[in-house]
């Protein structure tokens, strides 16, 4: 059984949930005001990437939660374990979908949520095409973030070369330098407020030293993967989401999700709808006006 506990933490609260395994969960809640439609609409989950945290949806949470575009309603956003604030595990092979996924459905048990419109950044996604397969009754609309049925070994051999493998920047600026250096060609639209919040999102300060959001021990799930072989293709786990409403972000620079698939996702799933987001690569970092206003209208349709 999971129990939980709440602290303030910013705009929002932090839930901390006990995972079938004891270990530490963390769950960034956002609540809409009292009263009026937020009470009974929907609220929204959002699943983060890889190496990302619930903190990269703190600027889209809030506009959703305060009903800029929609109606107001909750947003809870989950640390996997080994990520955020929530706990590392001794055991890294345990940075796996399948354990992830149960820690997903813990968590939501554990703050109440037995349906929901879903958003999945990258790995979020993956999670979500498991969700389908194993409760589909959770989800109601779905909304993908640069992520789909094939994934390209090109990005993720990108990835594969930065994940844990980060030097340690020595003040802000660095983070920033380093963020371009390795994101640059990539996210060709970031203003300089956007690169520090990239920044940011990516580092934190820890008694006057910087570190990574989460644990480095992540390069060995990257690194176990054969990347000389074709990789297998999701287009039937895809299809598990086909009877939901479905919004499909893309990075105009990605290289993760080409422009192909997510035309033959458009084709194989008459509810997919697609925004592509103008000068950014993967995953997109839901900060911009223009893609915010995109996703708060998928939810409003919704209403």
């Amino acid at each position: 059984m999971s129990s939980s506990s709440i602290s303030a933490h910013g705009p929002a609260k932090s839930i901390f949930v006990s995972a079938d395994d004891g270990l530490k969960l963390h769950v960034k809640d956002w609540r809409a005001p009292v009263g009026g439609q937020g009470e009974e609409a929907l609220p929204l989950v959002c699943l983060p990437g890889l190496a990302r945290t619930a903190a990269d949806f703190d600027v889209l949470a809030e506009a959703v939660c305060a009903g800029r575009g929609c109606n107001p309603r909750r947003v809870v956003a989950m640390d996997y374990r080994g990520r955020g604030l929530s706990d590392f595990d001794r055991n890294w092979r345990n940075y796996d979908v399948v354990v992830e996924n149960r820690d997903i459905l813990t968590a939501l048990a554990a703050v109440g949520i037995s349906e929901a419109i879903f958003l999945g950044t990258s790995r979020g996604g993956l999670h979500l095409m498991a969700l389908a397969a194993i409760r589909p009754g959770v989800m109601r609309r779905v909304i993908l973030n640069d992520i789909g049925p094939v994934i390209e070994a090109k990005g993720l051999a990108r990835i594969r070369g930065y994940v844990g493998k980060l030097p340690t920047p020595s003040s802000w600026d660095d983070a920033v330098d380093l963020c371009k250096h390795v994101m640059g060609s990539h996210f060709s639209g970031l203003g300089d407020d956007d690169w520090l919040a990239y920044a940011q999102l990516t580092f934190r300060e820890d008694n006057g030293k910087f570190v990574a959001r989460y644990d480095t021990r992540l390069m060995k799930v990257l690194a176990a993967l054969d990347l000389n072989v074709p990789l297998p293709q999701l287009w039937p786990q895809f299809k598990g989401l086909r009877h939901l409403p479905m919004l499909v972000l893309r990075g105009e620079n990605s290289d993760l999700l080409s422009e192909a698939t997510l035309d033959q996702m458009r084709k194989s799933h008459a509810g997919c709808q697609t925004h592509v987001v103008a000068g950014q690569g993967h995953a997109p970092l839901l900060l911009d006006a223009p893609t915010i206003a995109r996703v708060a209208e998928f939810i409003a349709a919704g209403d």
